[in-house]
C-alpha cells in the first residue's frame, strides 16, 4: 500500500479548471488500478491532496435540487458568480475567496475501503483543527459536514463536504469557511438544509481575518495522523 500523499496548493483557481485537473488525477489512478487488475502489474497507485480557493461559484451535486439555488444565473452574474452541476454527492454548495477547499484524491485501497469511515475522518480532521482555535466542531446526525452548537436553535455549519468515489478512488472533498463572505450563502439553501445558519472561522473568533496558511497546516497535520499518511509537498500547478 502506498500511503504517500502528494500535496499541492493551487492558490486561487477557476472551478472548472480545477475540476478538470481533479478528473485527470482521478482517471490516472483508476486507469492504473484497471491495469494492475488486468495485467497483475503490481504498480503503486498515487494519492493526492489539493488545496484551492475558488472565485465565487455555486455547485449542485447529482442528487441536489436546483430550487435550492434561490436566484437565476443573471443575478449570479451580477454577483460575479458562476454555477455548475457536478458529479459529487450532496446538494448545493458555495465556494469563494476566504474558504479553504480541500480535494483529497486518494486510492482508498491504500488506506481502508470504507467510504463512511473516510467521510468521518475528513470531519474529524476539521473538528480537531477547530479545537485548536477553541471551537467545538460537531457532527449532525444525517448531515455530512462539521457544525457548531448542534441540537440548539443556534446550529450553524462551518464546513461542507461532498465526495465522489469509484473503484475506491475519491475526488471532491470539503470546504471550510475561514474568512468567507457569508452574504453569498443567502443566495441558496446551503446543502438543501433549511433553517440552519452558516458561519466562518473569523466570525466565530471575532476577527477580521485568520491566516489561511496556518489553518491549512493544521488540517494537514491532522489528516496525516488520521490517515497514517506521509505527506509530500509538490510545486503548485502552473
Amino acid at each position: 500500500m502506498n500511503k504517500k500523499v502528494q500535496v499541492q496548493d493551487l492558490g486561487l483557481k477557476d472551478y472548472k479548471e480545477t475540476w478538470d485537473y481533479q478528473e485527470a488525477l482521478f482517471k490516472e489512478i483508476v486507469d492504473l488500478k484497471i491495469r494492475n487488475r488486468r495485467e497483475a502489474a503490481g504498480l503503486a497507485t498515487p494519492n493526492h491532496f489539493l488545496f484551492v480557493e475558488h472565485p465565487h461559484v455555486y455547485t449542485l451535486g447529482k442528487s441536489g435540487d436546483i430550487d435550492n439555488l434561490l436566484v437565476d444565473e443573471a443575478v449570479l452574474a451580477e454577483k460575479g458568480a458562476t454555477f455548475y452541476k457536478i458529479n459529487r454527492g450532496g446538494d448545493i454548495t458555495y465556494h469563494g475567496p476566504g474558504q479553504i477547499v480541500g480535494y483529497p484524491i486518494l486510492d482508498l485501497d491504500n488506506f481502508f475501503t470504507d467510504i463512511h469511515k473516510y467521510l468521518r475522518f475528513l470531519e474529524e480532521m476539521v473538528i480537531l483543527t477547530l479545537a485548536e482555535y477553541g471551537l467545538k466542531g460537531q457532527r449532525s446526525e444525517g448531515e455530512t459536514g462539521v457544525w457548531l452548537d448542534v441540537g440548539t436553535p443556534f446550529a450553524r455549519k462551518i464546513c461542507a463536504m461532498g465526495v465522489r468515489a469509484s473503484r475506491w478512488v475519491t475526488m471532491h472533498g470539503f470546504a471550510l469557511n475561514v474568512n468567507a463572505d457569508l452574504g453569498y450563502f443567502d443566495l441558496m439553501i446551503p446543502c438543501g438544509i433549511k433553517d440552519k445558519a452558516v458561519t466562518s472561522l473569523n466570525t466565530e473568533l471575532g476577527k477580521t481575518t485568520i491566516a489561511m496558511e496556518e489553518v491549512k497546516q493544521k488540517l494537514l497535520k491532522h489528516f496525516e495522523a488520521l490517515f497514517e499518511a506521509e505527506l509530500i509537498k509538490q510545486k503548485t500547478m502552473a
